[in-house]
Order: C-alpha cells, then sequence, then structure tokens
C-alpha cells in the first residue's frame, strides 16, 4: 500500500525532526535562524513535542488505509501540518540570507503535502479507477 509508505516516511521525518528539536534546539535553531535568542528555546522544543506527537499518530496509523474517507482525519492533520509547514520553509528559503539547510528542509514537506493533499482530494492511492 502506497499509503503506508506515505505514513512511515512522515513518522520517520517527524520522529528525526521532534526529538532533534526536544533534545538540541540550542544545536539547531541558531543555526537555522542566526540570532535566534537563546532564551526562546523552549518554542523549539514545543515545536518538537508536537512532530513527535505527530509521528506517533502516523506510526499508529501505518498499516491503515488512508484517503478519501478512510482515515480523514489522521490525512487532514498531516495535511495542514506539511501544507503550512511547507509554505513557511519556502518562504525563509528564497531569503537571500538564508542557510541552503531550509531548502532541504523544504523538499520534504512539499512532497508529503502534495501526497497528503492527493490521499485528501482523490482517494487512497491504491483505490481503483
Amino acid at each position: 500500500m502506497i499509503s503506508t509508505v506515505v505514513s512511515r516516511s512522515s513518522a520517520a521525518l517527524l520522529l528525526a525532526g521532534g526529538l532533534t528539536l526536544l533534545f538540541a534546539p540550542d544545536a539547531v535553531l541558531p543555526r537555522l535562524s542566526p540570532g535566534f535568542p537563546a532564551a526562546a528555546l523552549w518554542v523549539g522544543q514545543l515545536l518538537g513535542a508536537a512532530w513527535l506527537g505527530l509521528s506517533a499518530l502516523n506510526w499508529i496509523h501505518r498499516r491503515a488505509v488512508l484517503g478519501g474517507v478512510y482515515g480523514r482525519p489522521v490525512v487532514f492533520a498531516n495535511l495542514i501540518q506539511y501544507f503550512i509547514g511547507a509554505l513557511v520553509l519556502v518562504r525563509a528559503a528564497q531569503r537571500a540570507s538564508s542557510p541552503g539547510a531550509l531548502w532541504l528542509m523544504a523538499v520534504p514537506a512539499v512532497a508529503l503535502a502534495l501526497a497528503y493533499g492527493v490521499l485528501l482530494f482523490r482517494g487512497p492511492f491504491d483505490a481503483p479507477r
């Protein structure tokens, strides 16, 4: 099932990012945004906690059929997260002073936003048409 691959990929990506932001925000955030205040590192930890929660949701639903009416809450939650994340990352990466790592983060966000958008509006990838 292709939706299984999408769920597992999303879970792995969010797990890696969530653990990184939860345990090492001081190493990541100043590199992505020079001048990031050390007193605001808790914001990165909150984002990491949210990503870990969504990662757990995706992992739990990794074997479920997603798309259309199947798993709509899971698909919609992921679509919102990846769509807004992709918009923010692409806009931030377009600045002249931005680090190239933002483009590396934007590519999977855009790909997963498209995948979850198709799952929401078209239905499961494996469904006969």
